[in-house]
């Protein structure tokens, strides 16, 4: 069972680390967005759930053939994971050489059951084939629940670490970790990786770090590598005692001899 958790604690891990989407085509349409008239731009948007919330999409048009925008989506990424995910159908044409604006208002009540704290989020709008022909991306800071499934998640990775920690470690206790360093280095690897994620979590849901890839990436890095030092530098297991081969008995060695009674009568 621990090696099944290990094991798919490390495959996240890999989905983060190296799950990385190709890359993408030349978008033919340049795009600005405001949140409530505010460029998201190098900034920090504030997301109240209780809110609807004013978009405004800028589109510009750079190429020589007319464009069609079929939806516009707002979406939330952490851990490679989409946490929150909105399309509005608002269906428009932008000529060739020129800007089109669109504003719209969106309803993100659900957001509260969703996400909390900071989390990287994209702007993007899709053409009739839903592929994406324009994108911004900023950071939100959503006042949602701490029982969102962003929340939830963040918790359950909390107590999943703390399972494999006290795994970890009760075998040391118990000497029964492998004699191989490398083995028992291993064995503390999964604990350091949960370690770095419950970081990032906890560093976006206290509102000081966003989970982008340039933050998320070197602390679970960093994390796995302290458990694998850890590991590696656990005192080698002490063989279990040698038991005794026997209760002392006084009476091995000895020997006894049943006596005839007419023998010893007339003897």
């Amino acid at each position: 069972m621990r090696r099944v958790i290990a094991a798919g604690v490390a495959l996240g891990v890999c989905a983060v680390l190296f799950g990385g989407s190709p890359a993408a085509a030349a978008e033919p349409l340049r795009i600005a967005i405001t949140f409530d008239g505010k460029d998201i731009t190098g900034n920090t948007v504030t997301v109240e759930p209780s809110k609807p919330v004013e978009l405004t999409v800028t589109t510009t048009n750079e190429s020589d053939s007319l464009v069609k925008v079929r939806s516009v989506r707002v979406s939330g990424v952490a851990l490679a994971l989409t946490f929150f995910s909105y399309d509005t159908v608002v269906p428009y044409d932008v000529p060739a050489r020129q800007t089109v604006t669109r504003t719209l208002v969106l309803d993100l009540a659900e957001l509260e059951g969703q996400a909390i704290g900071l989390l990287p989020a994209t702007v993007e709008v899709l053409d009739p084939q839903r592929e994406v022909i324009g994108s911004s991306k900023t950071v939100t800071d959503v006042r949602g629940s701490l029982w969102s499934v962003y929340g939830v998640f963040g918790l359950a990775l909390l107590a999943l670490t703390a399972f494999i920690w006290t795994t970890a470690l009760v075998a040391l206790a118990r000497h029964r970790l492998s004699p191989n360093r490398w083995k028992r280095a291993l064995r503390f690897l999964p604990a350091g990786i949960g370690t770095g994620l419950v970081a990032v979590v906890s560093l976006s849901v206290l509102r000081l770090v966003p989970p982008e890839p340039s933050v998320e990436i070197p602390i679970v890095i960093a994390a796995a590598a302290i458990g694998l030092v850890l590991g590696y530098l656990t005192p080698h297991p002490v063989p279990p005692p040698v038991p005794p081969i026997g209760p002392d008995d006084p009476t091995i060695g000895m020997t006894t001899r049943r006596m005839d009674s007419t023998t010893e009568a007339y003897g």
